[in-house]
C-alpha cells in the first residue's frame, strides 16, 4: 500500500491525529486497468457534500485529482482501489470546532475480482452515526461485522430499532422482488456511489425504494450487496435463510455494471 498527504509521504505524525480522534470522512474508487473510474463524479461530488458536512469547509475537486494521480504514480498493479480521506491534522478531541483547514490522504490498494463469491449476512441491530456521511467512524460496523464472523458469516446485515433493514458492513444492500423489480431498502442509509450508478443505468430492470423488514428481506427472491470495490455481490444467505446466488436479475445487474463507462482521472 502507498500513502500520501497532499502529494508527499505521510509521516506517523501527520497520521496520529486521525488515529487518536478518527476523525474524518472519506471515498473509494476503484481505478481499472485502463485508468478510469467509473462514478468519479459521484465520488468527487460525495467528498465535497461531505467536507461541508463534517468540516464546514470547501473541498476543491481538481486539488483531490492531482493528489489521487500523484498518489497512482508508480503504482503498477492495475485495478487497484484508491482511498481518499479527508482529514485535518490540527483537530484534537477538546477542540474539534478549531479544525477546519482539512487536508487530502490517498491511499492506494490492489483491488480483487469482481464479482467476488457471495456472502452469508447476518442480521444485527445497528445504526450507523451521520449515516449519510462516509465517514471514518467504523468501530460499530467493524464490531458488527467481527460479531457476524465470529458466528460463521461473512459480514453483517444492519436492522434499525424500527425493525427494517437498512444496508451492511460497509456496502449498500439490495433485494430483487419475486416480479424482478430491484428494491432499495428506505430509511437512513449511505448513498452509494455503485448504487446510484446502477438505478441511473437501470436497463431491463426496474428499480424502487420501500421499507424492507427483516421478514421479507429473507422472503425476496435474490439479495446483493454493493460498493465500489466489490460491484454488484450477490448475498447467498441472510441469518438461517438461503438464498439464490444465480438469479438472472443479479447476473444483469452486474452486466450493467461492467458497461458502465469509467471517467478519466
Amino acid at each position: 500500500m502507498t500513502v500520501t498527504l497532499d502529494g508527499t509521504p505521510v509521516s506517523a505524525d501527520d497520521l496520529l491525529p486521525l488515529a487518536l480522534t478518527n476523525t474524518g470522512h472519506f471515498t473509494s474508487m476503484r481505478v481499472d486497468a485502463d485508468g478510469r473510474v467509473r462514478g468519479l463524479s459521484l465520488h468527487l461530488e460525495r467528498l465535497v457534500r461531505d467536507c461541508k458536512a463534517v468540516w464546514g469547509a470547501d473541498l476543491d475537486t481538481d486539488r483531490v485529482r492531482d493528489h489521487v494521480r500523484q498518489g497512482l504514480a508508480g503504482v503498477t498493479g492495475r485495478p487497484c482501489v484508491v482511498r481518499v480521506t479527508v482529514y485535518d491534522p490540527a483537530v484534537d478531541m477538546v477542540h474539534p470546532a478549531r479544525a477546519d483547514e482539512p487536508r487530502v490522504l490517498v491511499s492506494v490498494r490492489g483491488a480483487g475480482a469482481q464479482p467476488p463469491p457471495p456472502l452469508r449476512a447476518m442480521s444485527v441491530p445497528y445504526e450507523r452515526d451521520l449515516p449519510e456521511v462516509k465517514h471514518v467512524g467504523l468501530f460499530g460496523a467493524l464490531h458488527a461485522r467481527r460479531t457476524a464472523q465470529l458466528a460463521g458469516f461473512d459480514d453483517a446485515l444492519f436492522v434499525g430499532r424500527d425493525g427494517l433493514v437498512t444496508e451492511g458492513g460497509t456496502w449498500n444492500a439490495g433485494f430483487v422482488d419475486h416480479d424482478g423489480t430491484v428494491v432499495w431498502p428506505r430509511g437512513p442509509v449511505l448513498p452509494g456511489v455503485t448504487m446510484a450508478l446502477l438505478r441511473e443505468h437501470t436497463g431491463p430492470t426496474g428499480h424502487r425504494v420501500a421499507p424492507v423488514t427483516l421478514e421479507r428481506a429473507k422472503s425476496m427472491a435474490a439479495a446483493f450487496a454493493t460498493n465500489t470495490s466489490v460491484g454488484v455481490r450477490a448475498l447467498s444467505a441472510i441469518d438461517d435463510t438461503e438464498l439464490p446466488s444465480g438469479h438472472p436479475v443479479l447476473g444483469r445487474l452486474q452486466e450493467t455494471y461492467r458497461s458502465i463507462p469509467g471517467e478519466v482521472l
